[in-house]
């Protein structure tokens, strides 16, 4: 006889507004469950406002739930007492995934964790003020989760050296590249015009943010005045230098024709969790250079040019090469390959390996 499917209730909330990189990471993954017979995914999220949203951006068929409570007094509560649960407004489940760093407080339900990275620990000052206590508030959750699951290797170490979790709770679930990445082509010349595109450029991709250390790729390229413009697309990038451009939010389809086109995407992170441009860009044949931190070290598997952090000579140094680089058929099939290897399914099927565990655990 099979198995009656395992009920999941996902936290959708990072679901609602423009996504970054843990929206995006959410959105592949309840598109990979809701696919799934032996899984049973809902959604629920956690704002006072607008959670019915929801419906409108989960896998078509899936469930969504609310908690009309704001985020803040919920996270202000679970760190005294594990109440509201979340089965009190969404239903009873067997497991809830906290896939946002915080695992929502339950009565019955296993708890899954993803905890993303943990720079918030290394650097708390880059925190708004609303979520002053998210670092103990993190703790607590992978103390409460019975598997915790990280992207990297590199955040799975971190994870449990920094928060004392130990190694065997902790899976980790490497994120996915698109397959539309695969046959992404240059920007149009409408595209082109409408975001203001120069003919060559640099391209991050990302929000704004201490972490992601654009002052010195700001630098680097100020003193490298070769380097073709940098544009910068995502969310709060304001106040640019002249020879760069801020693009703004995009959406999926823009962005693919926005990397496509770029002569080399630049990550210059001081700490990330996993870096999915990185693989996105190898995807569609252009050149990456990032930062030498851990986790861009392990995603990137040897196919990007790694420069020491912080280091400007050396990254417009690295910035300029890419730009001469003339790469054979066979080392681009390699990169595509390499990039080829990392799924959303395979994300998925290993994230509900994890559920499994944890139901059964408790």
């Amino acid at each position: 006889m099979s198995r009656p499917p395992l009920r999941v209730l996902l936290d959708g909330t990072p679901l609602l507004g423009a996504r970054t990189g843990i929206g995006r990471y959410t959105a592949a993954l309840a598109e990979e469950l809701a696919s799934m017979s032996d899984v049973d995914m809902r959604a629920v999220a956690f704002t006072l406002r607008g959670w019915r949203q929801l419906r409108k951006v989960l896998p078509h068929g899936s469930r969504a739930r609310g908690m009309p409570v704001p985020a803040r007094l919920l996270r202000r509560s679970w760190l005294r007492v594990p109440f509201p649960p979340v089965e009190l407004f969404a239903g009873f489940t067997d497991v809830v995934h906290g896939t946002n760093f915080v695992l929502p407080a339950a009565a019955r339900a296993a708890g899954v964790l993803t905890i993303h990275d943990l720079a918030f620990v290394d650097a708390p000052e880059d925190l708004p003020p609303s979520d002053a206590r998210l670092p103990e508030l993190v703790r607590l959750s992978a103390r409460r989760a019975a598997v915790v699951l990280t992207p990297t290797r590199a955040v799975a170490d971190t994870v449990a050296d920094r928060l004392d979790i130990p190694a065997d709770k902790i899976v980790v679930t490497p994120l996915g590249v698109d397959p539309a990445w695969f046959t992404a082509r240059p920007p149009s010349e409408a595209l082109a015009r409408r975001i203001g595109l120069p003919a060559a450029y640099l391209l991050f991709v990302g929000a704004a943010g201490p972490r992601k250390a654009l002052d010195w790729l700001l630098k680097a390229h100020e003193i490298t005045p070769d380097l073709p413009p940098l544009v910068l697309a995502g969310p709060g990038h304001v106040g640019v230098p002249d020879r760069v451009k801020a693009v703004g939010y995009l959406s999926d389809v823009d962005l693919r024709s926005v990397v496509a086109g770029a002569s080399a995407l630049v990550l210059p992170s001081r700490d990330e969790g996993f870096g999915l441009p990185v693989l996105e860009a190898m995807a569609c044949d252009v050149p990456v250079v990032c930062s030498d931190v851990p986790a861009l070290r392990e995603v990137s598997g040897g196919h990007a040019t790694l420069v020491p952090f912080g280091d400007s000579e050396a990254m417009g140094a690295a910035l300029t090469a890419a730009l001469d680089e003339h790469l054979s058929l066979g080392t681009l099939a390699a990169r595509r390959a390499y990039a080829a290897e990392y799924t959303w399914r395979r994300c998925a099927e290993l994230t509900v390996s994890s559920y499994r565990r944890a139901a059964a655990a408790s």
